[in-house]
């Protein structure tokens, strides 16, 4: 088995394919604004696709069910990224939000940032720390599990 892609299933369709596409800079490989359907190349073979919500709810019988309901976020795109000051500074000049500061997480090996999509998906953009910069429990970790 092989994960083939990551779908998001969104109600603001043509808000979020103009978001992965200018804001974020993803190449578009398939779709258009008002469709149904469209997909991204986000490097190296991964593609994140985006459906619109209301036709997949018909298809899996949860129409009647509330769109949206406020809780925490249940998952995360997380891409990496080589020079993140870089990348958050070219998202902000293509009208970009960030709702988190750039931040080292040793204890992670990462530093990290947030922003959202039109529909409320969370993103991460991440960089990784050199090991030297890592949090002691994670280099022991990290040496565990090679």
């Amino acid at each position: 088995m092989k994960l083939d892609n990551i779908r998001l299933l969104v109600s603001n369709f043509d808000d979020c394919l103009h978001f992965y596409e200018t804001i974020m800079g993803f190449s578009l490989t398939w779709g258009e604004r008002g469709g149904n359907y469209a997909s991204f190349d986000v490097g190296e073979g991964s593609v994140l696709a985006l459906f619109k919500k209301e036709l997949i709810a018909e298809t899996v019988g949860t129409k009647e069910l509330p769109e949206q309901v406020r809780s925490q976020d249940p998952f995360m795109c997380i891409f990496e990224v080589s020079d993140l000051e870089e990348t958050v500074r070219e998202i902000k000049e293509r009208g970009g939000r960030f709702i988190s500061d750039i931040e080292a997480m040793p204890l992670w090996g990462i530093s990290t940032v947030h922003l959202r999509d039109p529909d409320g998906n969370l993103i991460e953009l991440i960089t990784k720390l050199p090991q030297e910069k890592w949090d002691e429990s994670l280099v022991e970790q990290h040496q565990r599990y090679s």
